[in-house]
């Protein structure tokens, strides 16, 4: 019998590729036999993933590139099919937040910088729509292919202080279900667009919100790790096999959806 997780020859492509979780499920992916295209700002920390990759024995390439730079992104394009011929699976991983865009405890409202909301926003949702419109072309040209954005538990419920971030990764959430919807009343069946939405992990953007210079918990931290039911936070790698189950033919009846990988968090009540 088939074995419906196979992966393996898949030319998966990464944006925001080094994050905390983008460089640790690029690194399953090449482990299991993708070829990997790396996207990102940084040439520096983009090689050091590539190179991380290779001494692995994966295969991978990696392009600087912008997700909201569309002529940037037309040359990944043509990068990627030069190298591989194809796209198969595209993940939408860049993102992030501004401590601008946020209210804390002690601000109101009018303390709410709008033109850094508005960068949230842009990077967050433009930087998934835009990555989209330019992969997904070799997609639609086969009829084949597959698309995880990343949400968030932003995406849910609006948690406290993050304003521009929580709207960006709703909308993330919502367009995940549209493009669904537009890809395959168009094109087939063949393609696919789902969303991952992670728990509470510790990365570069947020260690200084949830964790103390002295290594100990902050106030918001014991309120994370409280309402959540696995008492902890999550580890990077705990989001691998829900992503190779979302780009693997295990999948194939799925889609619109937005997986929940987060300890209990969303579930929980009280």
């Amino acid at each position: 019998m088939r074995n419906l997780f196979e992966i393996s020859g898949k030319v998966a492509v990464v944006t925001g590729a080094y994050g905390t979780l983008a460089s640790a499920i690029s690194r399953y992916l090449a482990s299991q036999g993708c070829r990997m295209v790396l996207l990102g700002r940084s040439r520096e920390k983009g090689q050091a993933l590539l190179d991380s990759i290779k001494a692995e024995g994966g295969e991978a390439i990696f392009v600087e590139s912008d997700v909201l730079d569309a002529e940037g992104l037309e040359r990944a394009l043509e990068i990627t099919l030069n190298k591989y011929g194809t796209v198969d699976v595209l993940l939408n991983a860049a993102g992030g937040n501004m401590a601008a865009a946020n209210v804390q405890p002690n601000q109101s409202l009018e303390d709410l910088d709008v033109d850094a909301m508005r960068k949230v926003v842009d990077l967050n949702i433009f930087g998934t729509v835009m990555p989209t419109k330019v992969f997904l072309r070799p997609m639609i040209e086969k009829k084949s292919g597959v698309v995880v954005n990343f949400c968030s538990m932003s995406s849910f419920r609006p948690l406290t202080r993050v304003a521009g971030y929580g709207i960006a990764k709703a909308g993330i959430a919502s367009w995940t279900e549209w493009l669904a919807g537009e890809l395959a009343t168009k094109y087939g069946d063949g393609l696919r667009v789902n969303g991952i939405a992670p728990g509470f992990l510790l990365g570069e953007q947020n260690r200084a919100l949830l964790i103390n210079p002295d290594g100990s918990l902050t106030a918001r931290s014991e309120k994370i790790i409280g309402h959540t039911p696995f008492g902890r936070f999550l580890e990077a790698d705990e989001l691998l096999g829900c992503i190779h189950y979302l780009i693997s033919d295990a999948s194939k009846g799925v889609t619109g959806t937005v997986s929940v990988v987060d300890g209990g968090f969303n579930s929980f009540s009280i």
